[in-house]
């Protein structure tokens, strides 16, 4: 949507200079009466050649909406309204957000409720967002629900940084372990193998091998590259298809020690989120099909999708969560206490807890398991390469 640069006067005859969303000059000026200004300029905002190019990196992030929320929560507790808070927020976010921000503000402005207008941002904010805001609206407890909304997500983004964290290093050990091995067979080995032509030495089996694998690199050093960015896109292709994503997340699910980090992450997200929406005053049946749709996982969205069938036929929710086998037998029975003492949402939040400190130990574990491995298979190549080059050096010096 244009941008639009003004110049106006306030009711107060104060000098006010800032930017308006607005789809012709007319609407803009339109937006600005409407505030009570007497508009002295108004002029579109200029497009530089590289608003394309910024538009592709300046994308609304998870932090930007963390963010959004704590500072929206914080205001709305001060006793600002919604448009007054917007119109705060849309001059303190980033390019990014402010489109987002200025988008809300002018639907509430229009009487769209806060909902509603969240639901126009097309993949900006997630069902369970929306829900709970939802929900917090209907009950007049705004305030209380974006606290709750701003402490998950907050705690989400915490813990995702951990996570990756914990997998920077064997990443970048491993790139560049690859990387070392191109550079070795394209560039460092034909320089050893004319020096071994000119003495003409018998090689052994090893610096045979060696020599082939780097005169393969050398001259088809192009399919290595097509063939690892290839292999993503193929591999991104397949996961698109219902078929090919249940293949990769059952495979992920089964590798020792991811695996259970994996259900382990699941778990936390799952018994947290349902949590909050229950404390929102959201039902359980739609707590459970909200949930089903937002977990990064297309095992544990089956399964979930199967519990929330179960429920509405009238199951018990423990019931139905232990007919599942991807859920762990922990999380049914703590749920059953949550349902005998009917304290639900307050048994899933300790649930939720319990799992993210397990999972913060089972991110230590991969972590220190991939390093020894990491370590031993560059022993390994290392040592390959040491052989198979200096093996021959040896024996041309022995003969002289």
């Amino acid at each position: 949507m244009p941008i639009f640069l003004y110049k106006a006067k306030n009711q107060k005859n104060e000098t006010l200079k800032g930017k308006v969303e607005a789809m012709s000059v007319q609407q803009a000026s339109a937006i600005l009466k409407e505030k009570g200004m007497f508009i002295v300029s108004l002029s579109q905002a200029g497009h530089s050649d590289f608003d394309a190019l910024n538009a592709m990196f300046d994308k609304v992030k998870n932090e930007d909406i963390v963010n959004f929320t704590r500072q929206l929560s914080t205001m709305i507790t001060a006793g600002l309204t919604l448009t007054e808070s917007f119109a705060i927020l849309q001059q303190q976010s980033k390019p990014a957000m402010q489109k987002i921000v200025g988008s809300l503000l002018r639907e509430v402005e229009g009487g769209t409720s806060f909902a509603d207008a969240l639901t126009k941002q097309q993949g900006i904010f997630s069902r369970v967002y929306i829900a709970l805001v939802r929900s917090g609206e209907s009950a007049g407890v705004l305030d209380q629900v974006l606290k709750r909304l701003a402490d998950n997500l907050e705690k989400q983004h915490e813990f995702a940084a951990k996570t990756k964290g914990a997998l920077v290093y064997p990443v970048i050990v491993l790139i560049a372990m690859a990387v070392v091995m191109f550079v070795m067979m394209v560039f460092v080995i034909p320089k050893l193998t004319s020096m071994y032509q000119d003495f003409g030495a018998e090689l052994p089996g090893m610096t045979k091998a060696l020599i082939s694998m780097s005169n393969f690199a050398v001259r088809f050093w192009y399919l290595f590259i097509v063939g690892g960015f290839g292999s993503v896109y193929l591999l991104k292709a397949w996961r698109q298809t219902p078929f090919g994503d249940w293949q990769i997340d059952s495979l992920l699910l089964k590798i020792p020690v991811y695996g259970i980090l994996k259900v382990q992450i699941m778990m936390t997200e799952f018994s947290r989120t349902v949590a909050l929406l229950l404390g929102a005053g959201v039902s359980l049946l739609s707590a459970l099909q909200i949930v089903s749709e937002s977990l990064d996982s297309v095992v544990f969205r089956t399964s979930l999708k199967n519990v929330a069938d179960s429920v509405e036929k009238g199951v018990s929710f423990a019931d139905a969560m232990s007919r599942q086998d991807q859920f762990p037998p922990l999380v049914s029975q703590m749920i059953a206490v949550g349902e005998e003492t009917g304290k639900l949402d307050e048994v899933l939040l300790k649930l939720s807890a319990y799992y993210e400190s397990e999972s913060e130990h089972a991110v230590k574990n991969l972590s220190t398991a991939l390093e020894p491995l990491i370590m031993i298979v560059l022993g390994i190549g290392v040592g390959f390469l040491i052989v198979a080059i200096v093996l021959p050096i040896y024996d041309l010096t022995s003969k002289f």
